[in-house]
């Protein structure tokens, strides 16, 4: 489940009088049966996870984003001249961290990569000083922070209400009949499984959800830049090979094989919460009235990354949105879906592949 609500627009206007920036109380509305909606998705993926498992996937598998391309070393530093409203929580202060980047294909089965779907970006910076939102799991206990990214701006599905019959439906493979009563989901979901990618550098990437940056609302998104002018990327025109179903992680390979590849991080501030709600993530914010303004840089430098030591630290890694400073706290009903299908996921295929779960350093080394 990750990587996707209408907008919330008749809550949002009996609870707001202003486009003003509120806080978080203002506009999240939990209703009484997400706890118990939220149990019912855990126990079906983890029954989806365990069916799997038992007919021979090995190893067991994320439910999503299953197929990594590739994790690789990064360096993420933080911009020094930001607006005083975005020096909060990890860009409190221009600081540059290590971090491990995954990129993947977001289905929960790996395929050929020339099969349309979403691509994900996964960041962990390290070194993030502070205790973190999670402190029932060992990752709270590291000093490292997720941000989690897939190359389209919407999720797919508007509340976990409506994610308890997508999820049974998806497991049966008959996710067509949900859609066939979703229409505005079922648009997002097109949107997402046409994008075939030449290249996963030069993708831009979105959070999807909103977060809470202090007392505002926000998303962000990284977006690809040449690393020596800093002009945008346009997406590769290469042709996708037919006879490669990795090709992604190849070409992955043959980039950083001669150069570095970067991206610029971004803030997006909620201006109109009728419009950018906070409780619907199938809703694109707009970008002409709520811009994204660059906070961070992220830059790859050429490596190699393909040794099977790597890829098996890859596999092992766990990424959630919830790993994360308290002043950048996830918000809205999927989010908080997401801190409990991310945590109970990551601890069944750690266990069922007798693999630990531990948090990098930076400074790993691989033969």
């Amino acid at each position: 489940m990750r990587p996707m609500v209408r907008p919330a627009v008749a809550v949002a206007a009996a609870l707001l009088c202003s486009t003003a920036v509120v806080r978080a109380a203002d506009q999240e509305v939990i209703p009484s049966t997400e706890a118990a909606d939220s149990a019912t998705i855990v126990s079906t993926i983890e029954g989806g996870v365990n069916a799997a498992y038992a007919l021979g996937v090995r190893p067991a598998l994320r439910d999503a984003h299953a197929k990594a391309h590739g994790c690789v070393r990064a360096t993420f530093t933080v911009d020094d001249d930001l607006p005083q409203n975005l020096r909060v929580g990890l860009f409190a202060a221009p600081t540059s961290y290590k971090a491990w980047i995954r990129f993947s294909n977001g289905s929960g089965t790996p395929h050929d990569d020339a099969s349309g779907d979403g691509r994900g970006m996964a960041v962990k910076v390290i070194g993030v000083p502070g205790d973190k939102l999670l402190k029932d799991v060992p990752e709270a206990e590291k000093s490292t922070q997720d941000f989690v990214m897939i190359n389209y701006p919407a999720f797919f599905i508007r509340n976990v209400a409506d994610y308890v019959p997508f999820t049974a439906l998806s497991l049966k493979g008959k996710s067509a009949e949900f859609y066939a009563t979703h229409q505005h989901e079922a648009e997002v979901v097109k949107a997402i499984t046409s994008m075939t990618v030449g290249e996963v550098f030069d993708q831009r990437y979105f959070s999807m959800t909103p977060y809470l940056l202090g007392d505002q609302y926000t998303k962000f998104s990284a977006r690809p830049v040449d690393c020596a002018s800093g002009a945008a990327l346009t997406p590769s025109d290469a042709p996708v090979p037919a006879d490669d179903p990795d090709f992604l992680r190849a070409r992955m390979a043959k980039w950083l094989g001669g150069r570095d590849a970067c991206f610029r991080l971004g803030i997006q501030v909620q201006t109109d919460p009728a419009t950018q709600p906070v409780e619907d993530p199938t809703i694109i914010w707009d970008e002409t009235t709520a811009p994204f303004v660059d906070v961070a840089s992220i830059r790859i430098p050429a490596q190699a990354f393909e040794s099977k030591a790597q890829d098996t630290f890859c596999d092992n890694l766990s990424y959630t949105p919830w790993h994360a400073l308290p002043e950048e706290r996830p918000v809205g009903g999927i989010n908080r879906l997401r801190k409990e299908v991310y945590a109970a996921i990551s601890a069944l295929r750690h266990r069922l592949n007798k693999a630990a779960s531990v948090e990098p350093t930076g400074d790993e080394t691989f033969e």
